[in-house]
């Protein structure tokens, strides 16, 4: 069972003079020397350093009091989440999964060795507790992989006590500072160890602006694309509204596709939107039951005691049926399924190989508006659609018509937003309001549809369904008041794609 920590800290570079006088620190009581640990971490990856190029960092380590297998992904500068499990041989297939969105189907070799000698302080306060513990590190690295390099320096590590004020390390850095002791340029041990170890100067990645229509529609994919792999491990790890942005960052990768297909082949893109609609689809199955669950169990709160009449809420929780902690092991098999990572890497080569066509050579500011107003046109005529029609089924259809095409402006107009500036940033924040509106219609059909479902078998089971008949007429009243919101809304905005 691997254990997760936040960890803070800050790294300091050292001439080997040792730890600098830290007594004059506000709050440190005490400075305790804890003795000197002998380290021994190898640290691993695929062979081209997919996981160092995230800055995530996995190791197995002997020695100290923590040893075992230890995964660490970056949360802000200084601070990452720490995740554990015990020593073993092999790998912990916990871990292993958390890295699967990045490794795939590459091997994990041993890339980097490093032994260090750990002269451990601990900083207390006036009542015994940790405050800090600062450590300076006597570090030799090995190359394992990609080349036979070797580097030894000295460093000092300051981290935070668990819970403790991330202020107190300004403190302690402004005692180090006035004591000669500077940041360290590197942000981990292993990209220094890598990047002293390496056979040759790599050269740095360039990172250019973009200039074309198809410049601009790449770079959005690409910060999708990175999204689905960040989020993959959190969402395993159940991580609070994960896998709603991993579903969102699937869904503006499909919508993408289909609007600017002037841009993009989308003979060779289609197919990838056909395996993000059943990603975004598996992502959505427990997802969507759980959103529209709360959303019934907080309307039957409003509801005075005594018109609640038979078990509803219990019904209500056995529809929604148990939810076990962590992600359930259909979603987790989901990720570790071959057509999931297969997309993975057919996102990669789009990327890499992009099939573009002529438009994409073009200015942005020729080809993005027009794609746009396209998108724009559709949510048009299904707005004014649903507005005509009668209150029913039909204007139901209408209105979720119209939620998607919305979906697909406003992720249109955020990929045009770089090229474009104000107008298409306007546009978004209108079609994010609208999204939204019409979002509270189509949750108030869902809701309905399973109310009715749940009488129904309330009536069958011998129980009233009175309670049942309340709650579907209030739904029927907050999708009354969206239907007469939507036009005077839909003046407001309908203007907005006339400045792009």
């Amino acid at each position: 069972m691997a254990d997760t920590k936040r960890e803070i800290e800050r790294k300091y570079e050292s001439d080997d003079s040792g730890l600098p006088d830290l007594t004059g620190v506000a709050g440190v009581a005490a400075v305790i020397d804890k003795g000197v640990a002998h380290l021994d971490a190898t640290y691993y990856d695929t062979h081209d350093e997919r996981l160092a190029a995230s800055s995530i960092t996995l190791r197995r380590r002997i020695g100290g009091t923590d040893a075992g297998w230890h995964l660490k992904f970056p949360v802000a500068p200084g601070v990452r989440d720490e995740i554990q499990a015990p020593l073993s041989d092999t790998l912990p297939d916990a871990l292993a999964g958390l890295v699967r969105s990045r490794v795939r189907a590459s091997e994990l070799l041993p890339v980097v060795r490093l032994r260090s000698d750990r002269d451990v302080r601990h900083l207390m306060n006036a009542d015994g507790q940790l405050l800090a513990e600062v450590s300076v590190d006597a570090v030799h690295a090995q190359r394992l992989a990609g080349g036979d390099g070797s580097a030894q320096w000295t460093e000092l590590e300051v981290e935070l006590a668990d819970g403790g004020d991330p202020a107190f390390l300004d403190r302690v850095e402004k005692r180090l500072r006035k004591a000669g002791v500077r940041p360290s340029k590197s942000a981990s041990k292993l990209a220094r160890a890598l990047a002293e170890t390496a056979p040759k100067k790599r050269p740095p990645a360039s990172v250019e602006d973009p200039v074309t229509a198809g410049d601009h529609v790449l770079a959005y994919l690409r910060v999708q694309r990175d999204a689905i792999v960040e989020y993959d491990p959190a969402v395993r790890q159940d991580v609070e509204d994960s896998v709603h942005s991993m579903r969102v960052a699937t869904r503006r990768l499909r919508s993408t596709f289909k609007t600017f297909g002037k841009v993009l082949d989308r003979e060779v893109t289609d197919p990838i939107g056909e395996d993000l609609k059943w990603l975004a689809g598996e992502l959505g199955k427990d997802r969507d039951r759980e959103v529209l669950s709360e959303r019934l169990s907080a309307a039957l709160d409003e509801v005075p005691p005594t018109l609640v009449h038979g078990p509803v809420a219990r019904r209500l929780d056995h529809w929604a049926g148990d939810r076990p902690g962590g992600a359930s092991a259909r979603l987790i098999g989901v990720l570790d399924s071959r057509r999931y990572l297969s997309l993975l890497d057919a996102l990669d080569e789009v990327l890499s190989e992009p099939p573009l066509l002529k438009a994409a050579g073009k200015k942005p500011e020729k080809v993005l508006p027009k794609a746009v107003k396209k998108a724009f046109g559709k949510v048009s005529a299904l707005v004014e659609q649903a507005v005509e029609l009668e209150p029913g089924t039909d204007r139901d259809v209408a209105v979720h018509e119209a939620r998607k095409k919305t979906k697909r402006t406003r992720y249109a107009a955020e990929a045009a937003t770089p090229a474009l500036g104000k107008s298409a940033k306007a546009l978004t924040s209108a079609m994010k309001g609208l999204q939204n509106l019409l979002g509270e219609h189509q949750d108030s059909v869902m809701a309905r549809g399973t109310l009715s479902e749940l009488s129904a078998l309330a009536h069958a089971a011998g129980e009233s369904a009175f309670t049942y008949g309340l709650l579907y007429g209030r739904e029927e009243q907050r999708a009354a008041a969206v239907e007469a919101e939507l036009p005077g809304f839909w003046d407001g905005i309908k203007d907005g794609a006339d400045a792009l």
